[in-house]
Formats: structure tokens, C-alpha cells, sequence
């Protein structure tokens, strides 16, 4: 009597384990709390780097920084005074307005046009053939090149520097909301139109929320891109701002200033940019939002 041999079968696999999440309340402060753990050893590497005078690459000297403790000290008077009693005193609210309300007209004319434009471009093949050349034939050139003509054409104040804001601003916005118009499902629109909508509608009640991430992704850049140019902005005959100051601490050697405005204007876009986020989330959050290839 032969045995008949029966195949192995491998033991079912145990289904993976539900990952446990901590409490929202506890999430957030582990993010916080490693979110402080780079800058923290940053700063601890600037003190140690400006005590010893260390020379990095690239020719930087740290003996020429001024000690965190320092700036700290002048970003406290900056805000509040009471500590150094100089002509930056209390001035920071005065400067960080008029820095906010030129970021905020240049934005704001940026986003207006180009997120239109480029849901035009996106969606239509013809004018995305006549503007896309001369877009990236723009595009390349950096706003310190724009300086000189700006000057000419325009004059120095704050026409100029929202003009060069506008100008930097523009194209991500533009090119992000055509990127994420192009990849809406051509289905999402043939389904719109078979409901009855019109071409035009079309265009705002379904192309913009189903490319709302890519324009979202658009108007942060063109925001952060926006602060970046202000500097250069306001160092063409602006007499309040932020990057007036840091020209001014400039001239007359105030590093501890101008680390202060630079941390200013950091802080500044990051909490704009949180706050443009939580403004179109809550804009387009609740819309479903369609890419290509969704079934």
C-alpha cells in the first residue's frame, strides 16, 4: 500500500496588525517637539561656530555673526523697545505692515491673473500654444535683471516693488494651476456636460476644485517666491519695510539687525503660508477632487 504524499500548504498569513495612533493632542506636540529639534541645534551650532570663529566653506567667517543671545536682545527691542532705545525701537509692527501690504497687492494681483490664465492654458490647446513660449521665455530671467528697467519705466517706491512681486509671483502660479488643469479626467468633464453645464462653467464650477491641488501647490510657491523678492523690492527708494531695514543695518554694520529682519521675514511666510493654506482648504476642501486616470 502507497502513501500518497499530500502538499504542504503554508499557513495562512496573520493580517497585519492595526498601527495605534496616539491622541491627536499628543501628535501634534511630538510634531512641534521634533520640529524644534533642528533649529534648536542650529542655533547651538551658531553660538559654538561664532565662539571659536569657525571658517566654513565657501569663504564664511562666524566671527564676523553676532552671538544668537544678541539677536535675540535687538529682536526684542525691534518689537517692543525699551532695551537698546535707537531709532529701530518699536518699529517692527510699523515695517512688517507696509512689508505685509506689498506682499499681499503683488500676490494678490499674481494669483488673480495667473491661476485664469493658466486654467486657460491647461484647458484649451490654442492658447496654450501662443503663451507657453513666451512664458518660458520669461520665466528664466531673475528680478534683479528687472531692477534697472523697472527703474526706468516705473520709478523706485512701492509701484515697483509690488511690480516686481507681481512679477516673481506669477509664474508658479501660472504653470501650477496648467499643470493640474491638463491632468483633470476627461471624463469629469464629459459627465459635466452631458448634466447640461455650459463651456464656461465648465472651466470654474469643475476644472478649478479637481486641479485644486496643483494650483494650491502653485499659490504657496508664488507666496514663499513673494517674500523672497521683497528684499530686493524695497531696496528701491522704500523708506519702511523690512527689507528697507536690513539694507539700512547694512550700511551702517548693524549684523544683529539684519539677522533680526531675516528671522522676521521667515516668520512672516511661514505663518502666510499656513494661513493660505487653511484659507483654500477651507474653499475647496469638502469638493471632491478628481485627477486623470480616477475610475
Amino acid at each position: 500500500m502507497t502513501a500518497t504524499a499530500t502538499p504542504l500548504t503554508a499557513a495562512p498569513a496573520a493580517p497585519p496588525r492595526p498601527r495605534r495612533r496616539g491622541s491627536p493632542g499628543r501628535s501634534a506636540a511630538a510634531r512641534v517637539a521634533l520640529g524644534l529639534v533642528v533649529p534648536i541645534l542650529f542655533v547651538l551650532f551658531w553660538h559654538i561656530g561664532r565662539q571659536i570663529e569657525l571658517e566654513l566653506p565657501f569663504g564664511i567667517r562666524m566671527g564676523y555673526l553676532p552671538y544668537p543671545v544678541d539677536v535675540a536682545v535687538t529682536l526684542w527691542d525691534f518689537a517692543f523697545g525699551g532695551l537698546r532705545d535707537d531709532a529701530f525701537s518699536a518699529t517692527l509692527w510699523q515695517h512688517l505692515g507696509a512689508s505685509a501690504a506689498r506682499v499681499g497687492a503683488g500676490f494678490g494681483i499674481a494669483a488673480l491673473i495667473g491661476v485664469p490664465v493658466g486654467v486657460l492654458m491647461g484647458r484649451f490647446y490654442t492658447v496654450d500654444t501662443l503663451l507657453d513660449p513666451f512664458i518660458n521665455l520669461i520665466r528664466p530671467i531673475p528680478a534683479t535683471a528687472w531692477v534697472p528697467l523697472v527703474a526706468l519705466l516705473i520709478g523706485i517706491g512701492d509701484q515697483a516693488t509690488i511690480f516686481l512681486i507681481t512679477l516673481s509671483a506669477f509664474f508658479p502660479i501660472v504653470l501650477g494651476a496648467a499643470s493640474g488643469t491638463r491632468q483633470v479626467s476627461e471624463r469629469l468633464v464629459e459627465a459635466a456636460r452631458m448634466l447640461g453645464t455650459t463651456r464656461a462653467a465648465v472651466l470654474w464650477r469643475v476644472m478649478v476644485p479637481a486641479a485644486a491641488p496643483a494650483i494650491m501647490n502653485g499659490l504657496r510657491v508664488g507666496l514663499g517666491l513673494a517674500w523672497v523678492v521683497l528684499v530686493l523690492g524695497e531696496t528701491t527708494g522704500v523708506n519702511e519695510g523690512l527689507g528697507a531695514t536690513i539694507t539700512l543695518a547694512r550700511d551702517i554694520v548693524r549684523t544683529d539687525l539684519i539677522v533680526a529682519g531675516m528671522i522676521v521675514i521667515g516668520l512672516a511666510g511661514f505663518l502666510s503660508d499656513k494661513l493660505l493654506s487653511l484659507v483654500l482648504r477651507l474653499m475647496v476642501g469638502r469638493r471632491p477632487v478628481f485627477q486623470k486616470g480616477a475610475r
